[in-house]
């Protein structure tokens, strides 16, 4: 639908209303969570809970419906994660709210900030530095505009934009400021066409869930044709078919570590809302992994050594010219520009807007580190000193500079010139320079010592003044903080390398340099968080394992962010590290609880396929063991704190545990089977060891992922101790378990299960340790 839009008031309020009804709105940003829908479908529509109601089906006809027990279990853990999830969602939703930008139309003649959801065709936007466009347009008014249209084009070069040139949705607004009529919303835009890549999702993988998804792929292949060729053979053999699909359904079962899959599922979503308690919103729930295993993490000086809160402290005319006739033009420069960064809300705090009107403005980029005007007398330009003057500070204020810059003030040099603004600047006059000032926050040392306790190199890089930032970092007791370097005299086909492993502070970096910093750190074997705020960052955020936000920063940065810290408070990021951690950590532990099952499951189903034996399991027996040796205490330990390093090796780390004991419990039931026959044991009792071995083992599993033990974790192993003893020797007749009081039984499990701990340590000393960590798990 189109419409007219005037120039001066925009659109009105029933033209708003019309194109609403028509459709012509755009669509809410795509939300960070699944929908409540989705979340119960992808939890509840598996193929592992599609198996498990097959099986529960065959079960019925045999008419052991004690046998559906499992089904029970896993409808209560599916139930648990799903509403934790859920829970999660809602907090994390409410957060996204708070973190979202609004847009500034021009509506009956009124600028006002309004939802992006609510943008419709022909609204009069207005673009500032930082912002990320939202929707295609066209440029009906500029203020030196420039365009990164990198996320749309892979091209980074920031693009100059006029009267009437088009701005596609998902583009970032590097320099300038413009106003522009959209043309295209919603599924309509040149974004959303893209399958919305405009928001850079980021290149890694988690490690964690891969494996993870590597494991299920595997299972998916094995699963049923073990499972038909079990319950095939022991039709054959013996023509029971009651005893095939028990045992059948018991192997079966046992393969599918669901367990694992959900809690992974519920401690990410669980980690998520605690983050979003600490006012951290997490975009990305494999960020969370990512995060966990930083080892280096990149800010800026402003907004986290810093307050961000800048004052100007001075101004200081160079000979020939006054303190008023510098301000005066620091003030019109920034006046005319209308910039609302730290630097010019300082400036506009301090001075008031002259009178002149600027005929032509240069606006500020990250890259040129100046910005100017042009007025009728002359131009003028204010910005880093060492870039209005690269070939040298004029000598009767280089001293003078270099003292502010040594003292940690950030020095603004303002120049007039006769001749165009274009680089490089010629004919400059220096006026004189303003010092600002930031403050260092009083928190900063202690979260440096903590992140240097944790094995976490800092790294700053900033677009200031490598002295002012070396002496900042300094004040905030950084370690490291004197191995400063200038990257403006770093040449471009420098090799990065050596600088990451030599300096900590970075000063006048480029976008581009910032991110070639964290490339270089990354290809030393770094996992590299960044922390940023503004357009600049972008590059950076991107590039890096882990990109953390300000809220109070620039739509670009957080847009490509996987964390927002909405409370703009870098102190924040010591409960983040540790939450991701914990996670990961806890993940770690459980998986290995969830893979011995599954391991000694389908060697065993193999193993009994080619053996004349019955399968020595059914589902009543497995239910209770496995549920209460690996099911409710995995959900405890998920809870647990563990902020050790995450070192990655995921695998490794599970199959060193898991292998060893799915081994020996694998010996033990070939053993016991072997009983079977030699004693003329019932299929009861011969189930009944199988199980209580497994548990036996399982349990070792669960106290060794435990350590180290506290209140907590013992109270919890003894009530395990105490679920375990009345299953098999009070209510064993629930389960269809034999009694394991009788003295020949007891003459058989009790040494077995005194031999279990040499037996396990052994299997992991020389399996472990000496052919499992050879292998590449990835």
């Amino acid at each position: 639908m189109t419409t007219q839009t005037n120039a001066t008031t925009g659109l009105t309020r029933a033209q708003v209303a019309a194109q609403t009804k028509a459709g012509a709105h755009n669509q809410p940003l795509k939300p960070l969570t699944r929908s409540v829908g989705q979340i119960i479908r992808q939890n509840t529509l598996t193929l592992f809970n599609f198996v498990n109601l097959a099986l529960g089906a065959l079960i019925i006809t045999t008419g052991s419906y004690k046998n559906l027990l499992f089904l029970g279990v896993a409808i209560v853990n599916t139930a648990i994660g799903t509403i934790q999830e859920i829970r999660s969602k809602r907090r994390i939703d409410a957060m996204s709210i708070l973190a979202e930008t609004p847009a500034t139309v021009l509506r009956d003649g009124q600028w006002q900030a309004i939802p992006q959801a609510a943008l419709v065709l022909g609204d009069l936007l207005q673009l500032r530095r930082g912002a990320q466009v939202p929707v295609d347009g066209q440029v009906t008014a500029t203020t030196g505009l420039e365009a990164d249209e990198s996320p749309l084009t892979g091209e980074s070069h920031a693009i100059s934009k006029q009267v009437g040139d088009p701005l596609l949705s998902g583009s970032f607004i590097v320099a300038g400021q413009a106003t522009m009529q959209i043309t295209a919303v919603g599924a309509e835009t040149f974004a959303a066409k893209l399958a919305l890549e405009a928001k850079a999702e980021k290149k890694s993988q988690s490690q964690l869930l891969a494996t993870i998804n590597r494991i299920i792929r595997v299972l998916t292949y094995t699963l049923i044709p073990l499972g038909v060729a079990l319950f095939t053979v022991s039709m054959i053999r013996r023509g029971n078919y009651n005893r095939a699909i028990l045992s059948t359904s018991a192997a079966m079962i046992g393969m599918i570590p669901e367990g694992l899959v959900l809690l992974t599922n519920v401690a990410l979503a669980v980690s998520a809302r605690n983050l979003a308690v600490k006012r951290v919103l997490v975009r990305a729930l494999p960020a969370i992994e990512a995060l966990a295993r930083v080892d280096v993490i990149c800010l800026d000086k402003t907004g986290t050594i810093t307050s961000g809160a800048l004052h100007v402290t001075g101004a200081h005319p160079t000979a020939g010219h006054t303190a008023a006739e510098l301000t005066t033009a620091a003030a019109a420069v920034t006046y005319a520009l209308n910039d609302d960064n730290e630097t010019a809300l300082a400036i506009k705090a301090a001075y008031p807007a002259p009178t002149a009107t600027a005929t032509a403005t240069v606006p500020f980029s990250s890259a040129r580190k100046w910005s100017g005007a042009t007025f009728p007398e002359a131009s003028l330009v204010i910005g880093a000193p060492e870039f209005l003057f690269p070939t040298g500070i004029p000598a009767t204020a280089a001293p003078a500079i270099a003292h502010a810059t040594e003292q940690g003030a950030r020095v603004i040099a303002v120049a007039r010139t006769e001749a165009a603004l274009t680089p490089p600047l010629t004919g400059l006059d220096l006026l004189g320079w303003l010092t600002i000032a930031d403050t260092v926050r009083d928190t900063a040392p202690a979260t440096f010592r903590f992140f240097a306790s944790q094995g976490v190199a800092l790294k700053v890089i900033s677009g200031d003044n490598p002295i002012t930032v070396a002496n900042v970092a300094k004040q905030a007791q950084l370690p490291g903080a004197a191995a400063a370097l200038d990257m403006s005299t770093v040449a471009d086909t420098a090799d990065y390398h050596p600088l990451v492993r030599d300096y900590t502070v970075f000063g006048r970096v480029t976008p581009t340099q910032k991110q070639r910093l964290i490339a270089a750190l990354q290809d030393d074997g770094h996992t590299v968080a960044m922390t940023g705020d503004g357009v600049n960052d972008v590059l950076a955020l991107r590039q890096s394992d882990c990109g953390i936000a300000m809220a109070s920063g620039a739509e670009a940065a957080k847009s490509i962010a996987d964390f927002v810290l909405l409370d703009s408070n870098f102190d924040a990021m010591t409960g983040v590290l540790n939450e991701g951690r914990r996670v990961i950590n806890n993940i770690e532990r459980v998986a290995s609880m969830y893979l011995v099952k599954t391991i000694f499951s389908v060697i065993l189903t193999a193993i009994f396929v080619f053996l004349p034996l019955d399968y020595p399991i059914t589902p009543i027996n497995l239910t209770p063991v496995t549920a209460i040796t690996v099911a409710i205490p995995s959900f405890f330990l998920t809870l647990e704190p563990n902020f050790d390093r995450v070192t990655g090796q995921f695998m490794q780390k599970v199959m060193t545990i898991a292998a060893p004991a799915a081994l020996a419990i694998i010996g033990y039931t070939l053993v016991m089977t072997w009983f079977e026959a030699f004693f003329g044991w019932s299929f009861t009792t011969t189930s009944t060891l199988v199980v209580f071995m497994i548990g036996v083992i399982e349990a070792h599993v669960l106290i060794l992922v435990s350590r180290p033990f506290n209140r907590y974790k013992l109270g919890m192993l003894i009530a395990v101790a105490l679920a375990f003893f009345v299953t098999f020797f009070v209510v064993n007749g629930l389960f269809s378990l034999a009694n394991l009081w009788r003295m020949d039984l007891m003459l058989v499990y009790l040494p077995a299960l005194a031999s279990t701990v040499p037996v396990y340590y052994f299997l992991q000393e020389f399996l472990g340790r000496r052919f499992l960590s050879k292998i590449n798990w990835r």
